[in-house]
């Protein structure tokens, strides 16, 4: 069963930009709804939610207080960064019943790779082809995250799919069991480099050449189309 985090938060009335002010002193605006619950507005403070982050992932089960009191059963359901800084600018929590499935989307993490005899030792690349997949359980039975071990990859004909993970019974997956979600890709040999050095180079001279062949002769003026001329 999935282990519960606790994560404080206050009650907000600040909306549009006074939530500015709020965000300066190290808090984030939230919301927190569900089926058949009022929507509420929040604060959460800032170092609170980052640490959550860092410790279990945004695929979790949450113990929300609000206010010191009224406890609720929440799952992360989105959140929104800064583009710029990186920094959460916006938290949906959404409340959950215990006793009805959830579909989320839980995220997978690579380890073993400097493990995988594929990478080691043939010098090849790691693919991964997935950076989380969906999932539907019980909110209790929520994995927090989902490990794929790539130490098995030993050649390039090795494959990971979605049979191989270790996912619980109680966690449903409707992807094709035969998905491959890792692999090693063989390294390009000197010839495959080159070619693809000589692409490039001949991309950009012929971007080059359109650039000059467009650009207007110093002193000469552009000839101005019929449509454009200016009605006497």
């Amino acid at each position: 069963m999935t282990e519960k985090v606790n994560l404080k938060a206050t009650k907000r009335i600040e909306f549009g930009r006074k939530t500015n002010k709020g965000r300066k002193v190290g808090l984030i605006p939230a919301v927190v709804y569900g089926r058949g619950i009022k929507t509420e507005s929040l604060w959460v403070k800032k170092l609170d939610f980052e640490r959550l982050i860092a410790k279990s992932g945004e695929s979790t089960m949450i113990s929300l207080e609000i206010d010191g009191k009224n406890n609720r059963n929440v799952i992360i359901y989105e959140t929104q960064e800064d583009p710029v800084k990186g920094n959460y600018t916006h938290i949906d929590f959404f409340q959950v019943r215990m006793d009805e499935e959830i579909e989320t989307d839980v995220e997978l993490i690579y380890i073993g790779e400097e493990e995988a005899l594929a990478v080691k030792e043939l010098g090849g690349v790691l693919v991964k082809n997935m950076d989380a997949i969906t999932v539907k359980c019980l909110p209790g039975d929520l994995p927090s995250e989902i490990n794929v071990n790539v130490a098995t990859l030993a050649t390039f004909d090795d494959r990971i799919t979605i049979s191989d993970l270790k996912i619980s019974d109680k966690v449903k997956v409707d992807i094709d069991p035969e998905t491959v979600v890792a692999l090693v890709s063989p390294p390009r040999s000197e010839e495959e480099l080159s070619q693809l050095e000589e692409k490039v180079v001949e991309d950009v001279t012929k971007v080059e050449g359109v650039v000059k062949e467009e650009a207007p002769v110093e002193g000469e003026q552009k000839e101005e189309k019929p449509e454009e001329a200016k009605k006497e």
